[in-house]
């Protein structure tokens, strides 16, 4: 169970690493609308897996193999943005989340 504490600090991430790829801070893959869908924190707060959806559907596993070679980067500009609420940065790991593709099949095969 998490702690207040390291929820905190997740929708802290989330939304600052939502607002980082929104902005294009970071050189990403064009043509990709990259949302944050869910972050958590490790209990000794070093650790961040952060869980995208990404849109439009071709290529996901290419993308977020990009995104994972430029996690330096990424944290880099979230460590300027949060400097003055996180002491320490947490290490990002980044993951896919294809919980809206697994939604969306569901209701085809419903239909």
């Amino acid at each position: 169970m998490e702690t207040i504490r390291q929820q905190k600090i997740a929708r802290l991430l989330q939304k600052e690493v939502g607002e980082i790829f929104n902005k294009s801070e970071v050189e990403l893959i064009k043509g990709t609308m990259i949302s944050v869908t869910q972050a958590r924190v490790s209990p000794d707060l070093s650790i961040a897996k952060i869980y995208l959806s990404l849109f439009p559907a071709d290529n996901k596993q290419e993308a977020i193999e990009s995104i994972r070679k430029q996690a330096s980067e990424v944290r880099y500009v979230l460590g300027k943005k949060v400097a003055k609420q996180l002491r320490h940065i947490p290490e990002l790991h980044f993951y896919l989340d294809d919980s809206f593709d697994y939604a969306e099949k569901i209701d085809e095969l419903l239909k």
